[in-house]
């Protein structure tokens, strides 16, 4: 402790010099916004390649679980192509821009941008993942995340080569979901209990509940495509003091082990949400 002070008292000046340059980056990091971004960006670059290297020595003992989730997420992709397009309504006429026709005239809706996981949190109250895919491979905020056995959270902020995602894991993290054998849409949201169960609520009790019945993403959002696996029911709380029941969701998605990924671009996401907002402000 001594020889520590007498370290400090011989180079005070140098110390002092660190302390306050140290506190000047955060206070402009905090107060500024432009600072904030950068910092924010080159953080989360930096980070994204410490992360990128501790994930190849975890993917290279993670191989056999990968090429099972592999082999489900091909086995899914066939079964749910015709959920990326939208037919077009036959009794208005249709200009066509920069949206893309497939042979059939129907419209692409949305694009699967393949990533890998290289940072994955899952202990604390705000989760968050890390993908080694950025703005200049097309990933943008907003955009929704795809696991090879349901939905992962959605993109919150992108750098060059790196993209940050809310996990489902968050507290904040809120998406619209819906009982797959009736569409009666709820909204899903994490207690920050356990990382393997969500929370179903604003179901009403006229609804037709059984444990095992599975939930899916709802028809209402604008991130990711309809009838993306949620998980299913586990458990059915019944509070008197509502008509809503609150369901414990088994997530479908293994939290643990997740190497891959796609990032969901809705190609009509904008248009959408410059709408939506011009609505909502009209209200105001």
């Amino acid at each position: 402790m001594k020889n520590i002070f007498l370290f400090i008292g011989r180079h005070f000046t140098f110390v002092s010099f660190i302390v306050l340059q140290i506190l000047c980056i955060i206070m402009l990091s905090k107060y500024n916004k432009t600072y904030e971004a950068f910092f924010s960006a080159t953080a989360n670059e930096l980070t994204g390649k410490v992360n990128a290297n501790l994930s190849n020595v975890y993917t290279y003992f993670s191989l056999k679980e990968i090429n099972r989730q592999l082999s489900v997420e091909n086995a899914r992709l066939r079964d749910s192509l015709k959920a990326n397009f939208i037919a077009p309504d036959s009794t208005k006429k249709l200009v066509t821009d920069t949206v893309t026709i497939d042979s059939i005239k129907q419209y692409r809706k949305f694009n699967y941008l393949p990533a890998k996981v290289v940072g994955n949190t899952i202990s604390s109250q705000t989760n968050y993942l890390t993908l080694e895919r950025g703005f200049k491979q097309g990933v943008r905020k907003g955009m929704s995340v795809l696991g090879p056995e349901g939905i992962v959270g959605v993109v919150i902020d992108v750098s060059e080569n790196f993209s940050r995602v809310m996990s489902l894991l968050h507290r904040n993290s809120k998406v619209s979901a819906m009982l797959k054998k009736d569409n009666v849409a709820g909204s899903i949201e994490w207690d920050g209990v356990d990382p393997s169960y969500l929370t179903l609520r604003n179901i009403p009790k006229s609804s037709n509940i059984q444990k095992g019945d599975i939930v899916v993403t709802s028809n209402y959002s604008a991130n990711f495509p309809s009838h993306l696996p949620i998980g299913t029911i586990t458990e059915i709380i019944n509070d008197p003091s509502t008509n809503f029941y609150t369901l414990k969701i088994k997530t479908a998605t293994n939290f643990y082990s997740l190497q891959y990924v796609d990032v969901i671009e809705n190609i009509q996401y904008a248009e959408q949400m410059k709408l939506e907002n011009t609505k909502q402000k009209s209200n105001e």
